[in-house]
């Protein structure tokens, strides 16, 4: 194998950049002050824009049933009905595993929020909340990449870390991250593991002046992933996913992150996103296709707390998507693109049992545009939120990280 082509593949499974070219950037490590990296965060980002109005239903509002007289969550009680939460939200059913977490008040939504940006592309609409910069296109590296540049403490590959095909734009930048694949490649041995290779590349490139400090990262990332373990045409849809897999397999991912988190305090950052969601036709209310995406979602999520154990105590879940979807439902019994979401929050420390945000109706007066929820709480304000209280980010690293943020609701979340 030529060096070029074994550095390729290496960064690939690693999750690393490498200057092959001249408009390549590679991972560095940045100085920062001694700090434990106790507080954890987990973002789930949902490509495709998830359907908000059926995952957090307004079941007593009688224009829900109205627009969607097909799809609309029957009222708790009634087969296949929501899970009541206030008396006027409700769970969709699929989301079943996740109430205990909502009794226990470790559980929130923010609804009608999302990105400011009027955007209904799949793409333009991810990448801006991948980069925290709605509107803005020529933002170089992702928020969550930034985050961990303000972060005191020293930063290894491994203190930020993806689950994925490939490195997402939320973690690019100059911060080196870890990627790993789904399911269980991610931490399977591969041939550096075999102690004979590994010491002839060792040989080959630790003192290389231009790649061994990437090389050494990579080695030194694979290695604590491998411990913390051990203890065509595409349709639509499919492009709306970005690449991102459908939630079928994410309870196991979940199981794997949570573990790895748990045996390498290291680990602060991660993210995962899942794909699906586009939902334009046969949606489905109790059942169906949205709630065969939701089902393993919920499980997963429900996985990764009881897994976490007394980590879940200092770690905030973020579950988010690119946009909401059409209050009214469309001629093919599913849901076009919209505007105003629901974000979830999950942890030991969330300020949960509670639908937050400003919730102004379903009457055509109140939707954006008269079709879909407007967008009342941006999302970078529920993310800031956690940063600020959460990770202790001060203002001035707050500004670094959602450059441009304006001044918004005052949260009580966590």
């Amino acid at each position: 194998m030529q060096r070029r082509q074994f550095l390729h593949a290496f960064a690939a499974s690693a999750g690393l950049m490498l200057p092959l070219g001249p408009h390549a950037w590679a991972a560095t490590l940045a100085p920062g002050s001694a700090s434990p990296t106790a507080r954890k965060l987990i973002v789930v980002m949902l490509r495709g824009a998830v359907d908000g109005m059926n995952v957090v239903a307004p079941v007593a509002d009688a224009e829900y049933a109205r627009l969607r007289p097909n799809i609309a969550l029957a009222r708790p009680g009634a087969q296949d009905g929501a899970l009541n939460l206030d008396g006027y939200f409700g769970l969709h059913p699929a989301l079943a595993p996740l109430l205990p977490l909502w009794e226990q008040k470790k559980l929130a939504f923010v609804h009608a929020s999302g990105s400011p940006d009027a955007s209904r592309s799949h793409f333009d609409a991810q990448d801006y909340m991948e980069s925290g910069t709605p509107g803005v296109k020529s933002t170089a590296d992702g928020w969550m990449n930034r985050l961990l540049g303000t972060l005191p403490g020293e930063t290894s590959p491994t203190r930020a870390l993806s689950i994925g095909p490939v490195m997402p734009r939320i973690l690019a930048g100059a911060m080196p991250a870890t990627n790993l694949a789904n399911g269980a490649a991610g931490t399977r041995a591969t041939p550096l593991d075999k102690p004979a290779i590994g010491r002839a590349f060792d040989r080959l490139y630790a003192d290389n002046a231009r790649f061994g400090k990437v090389y050494s990262d990579g080695r030194e990332a694979h290695q604590e992933v491998m411990n913390a373990a051990n203890g065509g045409m595409m349709s639509e849809m499919q492009m709306a996913d970005n690449g991102a897999p459908l939630p079928n397999g994410f309870p196991d991912d979940a199981g794997r992150l949570a573990t790895l988190m748990r045996n390498n305090p290291n680990i602060q950052l991660a993210f995962i996103a899942l794909g699906g969601w586009d939902t334009h036709a046969n949606q489905g209310a109790g059942k169906g296709q949205l709630a065969s995406r939701l089902q393993p979602l919920g499980q997963g999520l429900a996985t990764l707390a009881q897994r976490l154990g007394p980590i879940f105590d200092d770690t905030v879940i973020v579950v988010m998507s690119e946009f909401g979807r059409t209050a009214r439902e469309n001629g093919n019994r599913g849901t076009d693109h919209g505007h105003g979401n629901a974000m979830w929050l999950l942890g030991g420390k969330v300020r949960g049992g509670k639908v937050a945000g400003d919730w102004r109706g379903l009457g055509e007066a109140q939707l954006n545009e008269g079709r879909d929820l407007p967008v009342t709480t941006d999302f970078r304000h529920v993310l800031a939120h956690v940063a600020e209280r959460h990770l202790l980010l001060d203002a001035a690293a707050l500004a670094r990280t959602f450059p441009g943020l304006p001044s918004g609701p005052a949260l009580q979340l966590v």
